[in-house]
C-alpha cells in the first residue's frame, strides 16, 4: 500500500490555557472579562462563594448562577440524590432529579466539567419516586457536560416502560467522557433537539427490571426518538455493553442520527450473564413500530464494530428509507446484519447502502435483497477467517481510554498484515489509506 493519508483538512480551536492559581484547564471561552469558573463538591455548602476553596454543594445551586461562558467544575466523590425536584402527579408521570434549564450561546457554551483528575458520581439509586424518573433533565442548548458518572436511575413501579440516566430535549449540547450504568432504562436518551454530540461517552450494564413491557425490554445504552425538524445528532467514540435491550436505538427517529466510531457488544442480556432479556441489538438504526410510515429520516452507521450480542449486530428495524452503513466490523451476531425494511405498500424488503462492510461468525446476513450493496465481504472473493486479523478476542473492549478520551487501539478485528481484506473497499468520502480503502470499522496501519 501506499504511505499516504488521505483526509479532509483539519481546523483547530484556540488552545486551552492553563491558570496556575488554580491549577485546572480554563477553557478558551471562559477567560473573557465576565466569564467565571465554580466549583462544586459533595463536603461544599450552596450559601458558600462557589469558588475552589469554598465550593458549592449542588448543581442545582450552580444552574441557577452561571451563565454563558461560565465553567463549573465538580470535585471528585459521590453526589447522591434521594428525590426528584418535584411531586410525581401521578404513577406515570415523569419527574427528575436534575434540571439543566439555562443555555449557553454557540460563542460561550456554559461548562459543567470534572475537575482534573477526579471523578464526580450522580448517584440516584437513593430515590425513591413512584413514576418515571429523569436523573439529568436537559432541557437547555449548547451545554457541555464532561467526565460525570450518572448511576443507578430506579423505577420503582411497573406501570411504566423505563426511566432515563440522561433526557435531552435541548439542542447543540456536548456529552463528553461520561459513565452511564446501573440505570433501569437507557443511560442517555435524545427525545428532541438538534446538533448533540455525544462523544467519547460509554452507557452499560443498564437494565430495566419493573418495566411494564417485561423485564429487561427498554433499557438501552444510547437512544435516539427524535421528531422531524431535528437534524445532526451525533453519537461518535461510544460504547455500549451488556444493556438489557438494545446498544443503540434510533427506533422513530424522524430526524438524521449518525453512529460514527462506536462499539457495541453483549446486549440483550441481563447485565455480566447469560441470560437472555430485551431484544439484544448492537446498532439498531430505526424503524417505526414496523409498519409504514411518511417522512423517514435516513440515519448512518459508520466505522462501527458490534459483536456477541444476542441478536443482530447493526438492524434496519423495519426502517422505510435506506441508510448508510460503511465500513463497520460485525462478528459473531444473529446475525451481523438484517437489512429489514418495508416497503411503501407495506410489504418487507430490503433497505440499506452497504459500502465496505466485514460480516464474519454467526450469520452473516438477513434481508440484503433490495439493498445497494457492493464491496463487501459477503459479495467479494475472498474467505475470511481468523487470519484475516491480528485477533479476534472479545474480551478488553471495555479497556480504558486513551489520554485524550478516545477508544482504546486494541488488536482485535484490526486486519494483518496478509489481510486479504486490504484495499478492497470503495472510497465513501472517510479517510482512508493506499489505493482503496480497506474493509470493516478499522484501516490496516
Amino acid at each position: 500500500m501506499r504511505s499516504t493519508w488521505i483526509t479532509p483538512p483539519r481546523t483547530f480551536a484556540a488552545a486551552a490555557v492553563v491558570s496556575a492559581a488554580a491549577c485546572v484547564v480554563v477553557p478558551p471561552s471562559a477567560r473573557g472579562a465576565t466569564a467565571q469558573v465554580y466549583y462544586v463538591s459533595p463536603t461544599g455548602s450552596d450559601s458558600a462563594s462557589g469558588s475552589k476553596s469554598a465550593p458549592w454543594a449542588s448543581m442545582a445551586h450552580a444552574q441557577s448562577v452561571v451563565q454563558p461562558g461560565d465553567t463549573v467544575y465538580f470535585r471528585g466523590g459521590t453526589y447522591a440524590y434521594t428525590r426528584a425536584n418535584s411531586a410525581c402527579a401521578s404513577r406515570t408521570a415523569r419527574v427528575d432529579a436534575i434540571t439543566l434549564s439555562r443555555s449557553g450561546t454557540a460563542a460561550a457554551p456554559i461548562r459543567y466539567w470534572a475537575y482534573p483528575g477526579e471523578t464526580p458520581v450522580f448517584d440516584f439509586t437513593g430515590m425513591r419516586d413512584d413514576c418515571r424518573i429523569k436523573g439529568f433533565d436537559v432541557t437547555g442548548d449548547h451545554l457541555h457536560l464532561k467526565g460525570l458518572e450518572v448511576k443507578g436511575v430506579p423505577q420503582n413501579n411497573e406501570l411504566n416502560h423505563e426511566s432515563w440516566g440522561l433526557w435531552i430535549s435541548g439542542s447543540h449540547n456536548t456529552f463528553e467522557l461520561l459513565d452511564l450504568y446501573d440505570n433501569m432504562g437507557p443511560g442517555l436518551f435524545i427525545q428532541n433537539g438538534g446538533g448533540n454530540l455525544v462523544l467519547n461517552s460509554d452507557s452499560h450494564d443498564n437494565y430495566d427490571a419493573h418495566s411494564s413491557g417485561g423485564a429487561g425490554e427498554n433499557a438501552d445504552g444510547f437512544g435516539a426518538h427524535i421528531p422531524a425538524g431535528n437534524a445532526g445528532n451525533v453519537f461518535r467514540g461510544c460504547r455500549a455493553w451488556w444493556n438489557s435491550d438494545d446498544g443503540f436505538d434510533l427506533i422513530r427517529a424522524f430526524s438524521s442520527v449518525t453512529i460514527d466510531n462506536s462499539w457495541s457488544w453483549r446486549n440483550g442480556y441481563l447485565p455480566e450473564t447469560s441470560t437472555a432479556a430485551g431484544n439484544g441489538v448492537g446498532f439498531k438504526a430505526g424503524g417505526y413500530g414496523g409498519g409504514y410510515v411518511e417522512g423517514g429520516a435516513k440515519h448512518t452507521v459508520r466505522n462501527a464494530v458490534a459483536f456477541a450480542n444476542r441478536a443482530s449486530g447493526i438492524y434496519a428495524n423495519h426502517h422505510t428509507v435506506a441508510n448508510d452503513y460503511f465500513n463497520n466490523t460485525s462478528y459473531a451476531n444473529h446475525p451481523d446484519f438484517n437489512m429489514l425494511g418495508v416497503a411503501p405498500d407495506g410489504t418487507s424488503t430490503g433497505l440499506g447502502v452497504l459500502r465496505n462492510n466485514i460480516a464474519y461468525g454467526g450469520t452473516l446476513t438477513a434481508n440484503t435483497a433490495g439493498t445497494d450493496s457492493s464491496h463487501n465481504t459477503w459479495e467479494l472473493n475472498v474467505t475470511v477467517s481468523d487470519s484475516q486479523f491480528k485477533s479476534v478476542s472479545t474480551s478488553g473492549w471495555d479497556a480504558p481510554r486513551d489520554a485524550d478520551g478516545s477508544l482504546p487501539v486494541l488488536p482485535a478485528f484490526r486486519l494483518s498484515g496478509s489481510s486479504t481484506l486490504v484495499d478492497q473497499g470503495t472510497d465513501v468520502g472517510l479517510p482512508y489509506r493506499g489505493a482503496a480503502p480497506d474493509l470493516g470499522a478499522f484501516e490496516a496501519r
